[in-house]
């Protein structure tokens, strides 16, 4: 409990400083957060393996703990693409969500897992890593489309100073999405490779509905690559594909976990 109290507490530390800096100088903005994040980034993940080493068979992967990692994972994004100058304002958003997720974790409970070998446990980590790239695409999109439409309606909000210029943001996007992309191809490689039945029954759901996620991103890749797409039909396609992930991922894993009461491991 100190560990997942300590963290949220950093975390919304981190994220106040950044609330703080908000409308004022760009130069400003982008200091003191890190203090308080990256030690919350490393007591949540210390939680995890403190978890892992005191509960018997693999890592703990039902819904709140794989929820938990992804937004240990997008802290994690975020700080990387906060230190190089760029987007550190996504933490006002993402940094509160991962204490959250990190105390809904904690609040529900660990649950022991099967031992999976290092094929299947290769899958797991990153289906979570795309996950969480993919995640991050998507505020990023959000972000977009609010300062498009702000500027379109010339409403200069303070809060418009705490971005980039709508070019580099979009550019930014479609540079997550690629990576995340690439990612979620690599998922997808690997179930085919080291899963047994992607189309099994509990599987079923989770394996179309990646597959047409993918095919999303990628119509949206070379949408952008042929014909410039940009501005709202990137962000509409951006959110359509997350939503098909966002199901894909913890849809079936809540129904059967948390309304069923089964497990899928």
């Amino acid at each position: 409990m100190t560990l997942v109290l300590i963290a949220a507490l950093l975390y919304l530390t981190a994220s106040a400083l950044l609330v703080r800096g908000v409308g004022s100088d760009p130069g400003v903005r982008q200091h003191g957060w890190q203090w308080a994040a990256l030690p919350a980034m490393a007591l949540h993940a210390g939680y995890h393996v403190q978890v892992a080493l005191t509960t018997s068979g693999g890592p703990d992967m039902h819904f709140f703990a794989a929820l938990s990692l992804v937004g240990l994972g997008m802290a994690a994004l975020t700080s990387l693409v906060g230190v190089r100058g760029q987007m550190a304002a996504l933490g006002v958003v993402v940094f509160p969500m991962a204490a959250l997720l990190l105390a809904a974790y904690h609040g529900y409970g660990h649950e022991p897992s099967k031992v999976l070998g290092w094929r299947l446990a290769s899958h797991a980590w990153l289906a979570l890593l795309a996950y969480a790239t993919l995640s991050i695409a998507a505020l990023l999109a959000i972000m977009l489309w609010l300062q498009e439409r702000a500027l379109r309606r010339r409403q200069f909000q303070p809060w418009l100073r705490a971005l980039p210029p709508l070019t580099e943001l979009e550019s930014l996007l479609f540079r997550v999405i690629t990576v995340g992309f690439a990612l979620l191809t690599l998922t997808l490689v690997t179930g085919v490779l080291f899963v047994d039945d992607l189309l099994a029954q509990k599987l079923v759901h989770k394996t179309v509905l990646s597959v047409l996620s993918w095919l999303v991103f990628g119509v949206l890749l070379v949408g952008r690559r042929r014909y410039g797409w940009r501005g709202r039909k990137a962000v509409h396609w951006t959110l359509t594909a997350m939503v098909l992930l966002g199901l894909a991922f913890f849809g079936s894993q809540f129904a059967i976990e948390l309304v069923f009461g089964h497990t899928t491991r």
